[in-house]
């Protein structure tokens, strides 16, 4: 029987259908259905998504570390779950509930996300729980909430952009990380409307081209300049929308100082910019008919990402371009669930609902649900940077459960977090392969895949999903519901466990009633009988209503109802002065997804990228001495990695650029610091001081899909 579901890489959740296939070399058979996001299209890692059901090496029992010869040996379930809790229960005996710690993942059902939060502050009492959210949209969540009270990533549906004329899009490469939606960007790219400001002349940047519209190209990190400078220059241009930001904001003079030192020619300086390309920009924006600016990981991504992302909307609200119909500002969500794992409780700081962990009448509204006193809650943990730097160290994390995440691969500096990892007493991860981070656990759970389990899933637009089984999973492989469930018991925790998905759905819609993200209207029977897919089920949805597919349109989240303009300021940026230094961005492939630990296992994709290439410029390349195809070696003080010479004119030659997907010698976080914002406590991903050299030896020969990869 076909089953409608949705993809299960990014957070567009492009629409498909599943129908089993006994016969053929997959499980199920994938196509693609008609939704708004991607109108019955896939990209090639969704076309290829089934092929992730029947992979080889999949794990199909639990595994447990022989400590004597060190090897993961397979195990029962009785004998995994007694060692996780008995061990849990000892560490927290000797040495508190904040020395065992749980991290998550943006990947997770809303359901799985839920259950995890609970997990951590009733079954194990442990305040020291994040997510790998915190790697993708902590900045642009910390400056939504400060702009407008409310994070939602886009506050209106994607289809809105497909009658713009005019869309800047800042540091996003969607032609390769989600390939439907350059769909929505045909309107704008027809009229010569869309911006695209990258340091590299991506595929979305090539979009430009021909009339499409105009690719913005400054120096790694001075995003926050150009912004700053555009905005000077729409003041200075006399198209400020007075009138929208007497009625509907505060701040705006302090805003207004904090870009006056900002002319063109200044800002051309400092970020290589042409004065007369940003005038063009700022033009552009504000005659547009119908203009939109969305941002990404590209801009996010850096120490000042909060600030970054909040000029981007101080742009948009003194051109009135929020909560309008016809514009507006958003930002465009990554991982597949990346919207609803931030809003249910695997943040350090919050609760169901996108509450505050710290208020006490939002703790007691959580509590009440959970049927316990609110003081048994506790209070906020720590961001993820901080708390994988606390991993085996005297007086910091013994234990680790990891939930959907690959922390040894997608981290910032991850020799140090590989480090901490070996250090722990105990380290689970729950999975369905064995990932770099799962290879180096002492308990391996296997768990469901997405087209075996039933659940929810918000994606970019708010927009709340519901994931169905296609087929059974393997008959040893658990969902992480029943697991959490039984270590809870297991461990003696209050409350109730729910392990079917709908019933704890009916948890979580109870537990966000009255929140910032209210699921209380919402069921998986009303999303399964009374809406179709290419119906509006956005939160908020409290009970009795019919959705909130466009935000903003009358208020504002805050109290006052405004939206609040925040001064920012750049901050002074360093340059290295050794010979041959360049600055390394990083960033995604087309063929590949997050830290690769699925796609690398899927060959027509790994045969399409099977290694890390640097991408250089030619100029760069030759003063170098390295050519095209050449093996280099990146480097900076925290360690090397192995790759390719991939030469293109795309690059500004002051920068290199490494794709994250890749494992071992070739994994671009080994040269990441774990500076972060201060506001969001995002890591400086996009801009790394490295060198470049050509290597004496020839880069190995494929990546693989294993630990060595």
């Amino acid at each position: 029987m076909t089953a409608p579901s949705h993809c299960p890489y990014c957070a567009l959740q492009c629409a498909m259908t599943l129908t089993p296939s006994p016969a053929g070399p997959d499980p199920v058979e994938v196509a693609g259905r008609m939704f708004p996001t991607n109108r019955g299209g896939l990209c090639k890692k969704g076309w290829t998504s089934a092929e992730l059901l029947a992979t080889p090496g999949r794990l199909t029992t639990p595994l447990i570390r022989d400590h004597k010869d060190g090897e993961l040996r397979p195990a029962g379930w009785e004998e995994a779950l007694t060692l996780v809790a008995d061990r849990l229960a000892g560490i927290r005996r000797e040495d508190g509930a904040d020395a065992v710690a749980v991290f998550g993942g943006g990947g997770l059902t809303n359901e799985k996300a839920y259950l995890l939060g609970k997990f951590a502050r009733l079954a194990l009492g442990t305040s020291r729980i994040d997510y790998n959210g915190r790697f993708c949209m902590a900045s642009a969540a910390a400056a939504g909430n400060r702009a407008f009270g409310v994070d939602r990533g886009m506050p209106f549906p994607v289809s809105d952009l497909d009658d713009a004329d005019t869309i800047l899009l800042l540091g996003s490469n969607v032609a390769a990380t989600m390939p439907p939606f350059i769909g929505h960007l045909a309107g704008a790219r027809a009229a010569g409307g869309l911006i695209v400001m990258d340091p590299r002349r991506s595929q979305t940047a090539q979009l430009t081209a021909d009339g499409g519209g105009i690719h913005v190209q400054p120096a790694p990190g001075t995003d926050l300049v150009v912004l700053l400078g555009l905005t000077h220059l729409v003041l200075a241009q006399g198209h400020v929308d007075t009138a929208y930001l007497e009625a509907r904001t505060t701040g705006f003079d302090a805003v207004r100082r904090s870009v006056a030192s900002w002319w063109p020619e200044r800002v051309q300086e400092h970020t290589g910019v042409p004065a007369a390309q940003l005038r063009e920009v700022a033009t552009r924006l504000a005659r547009g008919r119908g203009a939109y600016i969305l941002t990404g990981r590209g801009v996010e991504q850096h120490v000042d990402g909060t600030d970054t992302a909040t000029a981007a909307i101080n742009l948009a609200l003194v051109l009135g371009l929020v909560g309008r119909p016809g514009s507006g500002y958003g930002t465009l969500t990554g991982q597949g669930n990346g919207q609803g794992g931030r809003e249910h409780g695997q943040k350090c700081d919050q609760l169901p609902g996108y509450r505050t962990i710290a208020d006490p009448s939002h703790r007691a509204a959580v509590a009440a649900v959970w049927g316990v006193d609110p003081e048994t809650i506790p209070g906020p943990g720590v961001p993820a940077v901080e708390l994988l730097g606390m991993l085996g160290r005297p007086g910091g994390v013994r234990a680790l459960l990891v939930h959907g995440s690959n922390v040894v691969v997608s981290g910032p500096d991850v020799g140090a977090i590989r480090s901490g990892l070996e250090a722990l007493d105990l380290l689970v991860v729950c999975d369905f392969v064995l990932s770099e981070t799962a290879e180096l656990a002492d308990v391996v759970l296997p768990v469901t895949q997405w087209a075996e389990e039933e659940g929810t899933m918000t994606n970019l637009e708010g927009r709340i999903l519901r994931r169905r089984r296609a087929l059974d999973p393997p008959a040893e492989v658990r969902s992480e519901l029943d697991i959490l469930a039984d270590l809870a018991l297991r461990l003696d925790a209050p409350s109730i466990w729910p392990t079917d998905p709908a019933d704890v759905f009916d948890e979580l819609a109870r537990a966000s009633a009255g929140g910032i993200a209210d699921y209380s209207g919402l069921s998986h029977a009303l999303l399964d009988a009374q809406l179709a897919d290419d119906q509006a089920a956005h939160w908020p949805y409290p009970a009795g209503s019919g959705g909130t597919p466009r935000l903003f349109l009358d208020r504002f989240g805050h109290a006052d109802g405004r939206a609040r303009l925040v001064a920012v300021r750049a901050r002074e940026l360093t340059t290295g002065s050794g010979a041959g230094e360049l600055t390394l961005i990083t960033g995604r492939l087309l063929e590949h997804y997050q830290s690769g630990a699925q796609t690398r296992r899927v060959p027509e994709l790994l045969t399409a990228q099977p290694r890390v290439r640097a991408e250089l410029h030619p100029a760069t390349a030759a003063r170098l001495g390295i050519g095209d195809g050449d093996p280099v070696h990146v480097r900076n003080a925290r360690g090397a990695v192995e790759a390719t010479a991939l030469l293109t004119d795309g690059m500004r030659i002051d920068t290199v650029f490494l794709p994250f997907h890749f494992a071992g010698t070739q994994c671009a976080n080994l040269l990441t610091e774990s500076a972060v914002d201060p506001v969001s406590a995002m890591p400086e991903f996009k801009r790394t001081a490295v060198t470049v050299e050509r290597a004496q030896q020839p880069a190995a020969v494929g990546a693989g899909a294993g630990g060595a990869a």
